[in-house]
């Protein structure tokens, strides 16, 4: 973040960057080629199922891996709550990096939590995922719901 975002460093803001492992890497350029301008486009995917959850964290940070997402793919909003709790609010998370988002907050386990989502691309939607993440989670463990973005 320290570095300008035109072409001072190619992880920073507002510049988008896409991470490859070296064999792919090689097949497009030299290894001495350091940044190579790539152009490319977001394909909307098919999956099968809902979205997949998986939790990691403990009581009071809540770690939240988002996979298999419909549509463009892209989560660009997430936000937790308890389920079945009228007076609870969504607790916002933040983006922590790649498909990750925390939430800082006891949720506890008692129970579930509904996850509401918003894409990042236009136009945007927003999917409730309410009925993935029971009463009893745990950590360590993924839950799908039948929600997915299209």
């Amino acid at each position: 973040y320290a570095l300008p975002g035109d072409n001072g460093g190619w992880c920073n803001p507002p510049r988008q960057h896409l991470d490859m492992a070296p064999p792919s890497f090689y097949r497009l350029a030299q290894r001495v080629a350091g940044i190579i301008p790539v152009q490319f486009r977001r394909v909307p995917c098919q999956r099968a199922g809902g979205v997949r959850l998986c939790l990691q964290g403990n009581y009071y940070w809540l770690l939240v891996y988002v996979m298999n997402v419909a549509g463009g793919g892209d989560v660009g909003d997430l936000a937790v709550k308890r389920a079945g709790d009228p007076d609870c609010n969504y607790l916002h998370a933040t983006h922590n990096w790649g498909i990750t988002y925390q939430v800082f907050g006891a949720l506890g386990n008692a129970q579930g939590l509904v996850v509401r989502m918003t894409s990042y691309s236009s136009p945007q939607q927003t999917v409730v995922v309410d009925d993935a993440i029971p009463a009893g989670w745990t950590t360590g463990l993924c839950y799908q719901g039948s929600n997915n973005f299209y």
